[in-house]
């Protein structure tokens, strides 16, 4: 019997040279976005949050810093398994999926940080994704999704370079395709040659609007930036938005 082919999600994301790769990200740039959401948001401490994709556990760990109940859930076991040693009576972790309800908690925010959106092969799996969100959260609830910003993504699009990483040479190529951003990552560790790919959909300001009207969520705020600056289409690096649950599905 031919074995399962997995997509690519799950198999990048649960790999060590996923961890590798990214290693370099900003822990203090994070940390301060994070404070500026809180403020933002002004949630109860005590609040339950829900850190959706949540790899090994980096925004959770910080926001039960705060003084919050987090729940971080992930696609990779690898990850989680990491995370879970970070675990205490107000912070845990456990293998989900996205595009379905988290747990019988319902939440007051649920974070989806780091574009961790936009990875399926259709906009039905992003609606159903939202739709799950929808019935996580509790009446009034609220969600940050933090994406790129397509339209400077794509003016920008380096195709070709190298990064060095723990000593593996990593070769990126990115082009794009029907609306999607590839990205092929190739290099060779300990005289194996591996090749990975990651594929998230150049989503739009106006694509989300139409999801969130479509899954009943009001749209609060979009901001452009980790300092939650005015979201501008030609200069911000980012498209984060807070929306609220509002309407029933129809």
């Amino acid at each position: 019997m031919e074995a399962q082919k997995h997509a690519w999600f799950e198999e990048w994301f649960d790999s060590e040279y996923y961890h590798h790769l990214y290693k370099s990200r900003d822990e203090n740039e994070a940390h301060l976005f994070l404070d500026h959401v809180i403020a933002f948001l002004k949630p109860e401490r005590g609040s339950y949050l829900l850190d959706l994709a949540c790899g090994k556990g980096r925004h959770a760990r910080y926001l039960n810093s705060l003084g919050f109940n987090v729940l971080g859930v992930d696609l990779s076991p690898h990850s989680i398994m990491y995370a879970k040693a970070f675990s205490n009576d107000s912070l845990h972790f456990r293998v989900g999926d996205m595009r379905e309800p988290q747990s019988d908690q319902n939440f007051d925010v649920v974070f989806n940080l780091f574009t961790s959106f936009g990875y399926f092969e259709s906009a039905e799996e992003n609606l159903r994704t939202l739709k799950a969100v929808y019935a996580s959260l509790k009446a009034n609830g609220q969600l940050v999704i933090d994406f790129m910003n397509s339209e400077k993504a794509i003016c920008g699009l380096q195709p070709h370079y190298k990064l060095e990483r723990n000593g593996i040479h990593f070769h990126i190529d990115k082009y794009i395709e029907n609306q999607i951003i590839h990205k092929k990552i190739s290099f060779t560790d300990k005289g194996k040659s591996y090749q990975f790919e990651e594929r998230v959909q150049a989503l739009t300001l106006a694509d989300f609007k139409n999801y969130f009207e479509q899954t009943g969520f009001r749209i609060a705020a979009v901001f452009g930036s980790y300092l939650l600056e005015p979201f501008d289409p030609a200069t911000s690096d980012r498209m984060i938005f807070v929306v609220q649950k509002h309407n029933q599905f129809v």
